[in-house]
């Protein structure tokens, strides 16, 4: 018999979250689990086809913005349907329909905390912390994905110890590695200059912080010519804002090296062409971006919130050094940064061959498959619903 997990999430489309969710959907052996998708706003079916399971559906709620109580009737209809042994919510907006999963009579209810709202960057919101506080009764299990999480959930939610389970992202560390492709795919203009690659991968929004990256490339290509003619930038993935980023790097005449496509399914190709990964989160959980970057080879440059220090060891080369990281939102310091890596290049070898191992000893997907797993599987069923 198959246990039946429900995932509940607010979208389906291209991000970090919900590529954990494709991950996991893939590599959980399809003999114990079946999954069912239910999206609060919409899903993107090109993005839902990477699932590889031909045992899982996606539904959408079709919700409408503010409070709309029909979707979680909707929801409740939908869950009585498909009988799941687990649903399996994720983030603020997710959780507040475990109420209809106990409606429902959903056995195990499982809440994941992925990260910080931009208008909560320290979980701190009174309203968010009530709502947490007030569903803690009616959630069995919860997984965070950092230490911060964890300490949130315990000392600020009031979660028990015993109920709080601690999963840190994984990467496929065969299928994202530094070798590159016959063939690359990056604009001809930057490979055939040689040129040092800052790169940046992940939806393009206020949260992560797109906006200081190019804004402290621009002054440094303006500061320093020798900078401007070594290097280029790369930001994959799309948003309002990345046209006018586009439309900042045109006016500054960095067009010629400046490539920001807009989404793309081919990341594990375009990251072992970079040279310096950098991730200018406000705020984060555990970044898969950056741990994609590290199974490359990439020494990474990253702000340090939430879970980045936590996968970037900025420590001396003698303690296996993976990277640097800078105070948030500090355009000053992140200048510094990719000013050194441009000026010495030499350093990059180590930090690269480091990031590597880090991503095969820590951060494997099989670890993280193993976690979910021995938690669906072991979650004791309560005896209250």
């Amino acid at each position: 018999m198959t246990v039946h997990i429900c995932h509940v999430l607010w979208s389906f489309r291209t991000g970090g979250l919900e590529n954990g969710v494709v991950n996991l959907i893939n590599q959980l052996d399809p003999a114990e689990f079946r999954h069912s998708i239910i999206c609060l706003a919409d899903y993107d079916q090109a993005f839902f086809s990477r699932i590889q399971r031909d045992n899982v559906q996606i539904f959408c709620l079709n919700k409408s913005p503010g409070h709309d109580v029909g979707s979680f009737w909707r929801c409740f209809r939908l869950l009585r349907q498909l009988k799941p042994d687990i649903c399996h919510s994720r983030n603020l907006a997710a959780m507040e329909y475990q109420l209809a999963a106990l409606l429902a009579r959903v056995p195990l209810r499982v809440h994941g905390e992925h990260g910080w709202d931009l208008t909560d960057l320290a979980g701190q919101n009174k309203k968010y912390v009530f709502l947490k506080q007030l569903f803690k009764s009616i959630i069995h299990r919860y997984i965070c994905l950092s230490q911060e999480g964890r300490n949130y959930l315990q000392n600020v939610v009031g979660v028990p110890a015993d109920r709080l389970s601690q999963i840190c992202n994984g990467v496929d560390t065969r299928r994202f590695t530094p070798t590159k492709q016959p063939q690359s795919v990056l604009p001809g203009q930057l490979v055939l200059a040689n040129k040092i690659i800052f790169g940046s991968v992940g939806r393009i929004a206020d949260v992560k912080n797109q906006q200081l990256l190019v804004a402290a490339y621009i002054e440094l290509c303006q500061q320093d010519t020798a900078f401007k003619n070594a290097t280029a930038l790369v930001i994959i993935g799309d948003g309002p804002a990345r046209s006018q980023l586009q439309q900042q790097l045109a006016t500054a005449g960095l067009n010629e090296q400046c490539w920001l496509p807009g989404d793309r399914s081919d990341i594990a190709s375009i990251l072992p062409e970079l040279s310096v990964f950098v991730l200018p989160s406000l705020a984060e959980g555990i970044s898969n971006t950056i741990l994609e970057a590290m199974a490359c080879g990439l020494p990474v440059i990253a702000s340090n919130v939430g879970g980045n220090a936590e996968l970037v060891n900025a420590g001396p080369l003698a303690a296996a050094q993976t990277g640097w990281l800078f105070a948030s939102n500090n355009k000053l310091q992140l200048q510094q940064l990719m000013l050194q890596c441009q000026q010495a290049p030499a350093a990059w070898s180590k930090l690269a061959e480091n990031a590597r191992a880090a991503a095969e000893q820590k951060f494997s997907l099989d670890t993280m498959v193993g976690g979910y797993r021995q938690l669906y599987l072991g979650g004791h069923l309560p005896q209250d619903s």
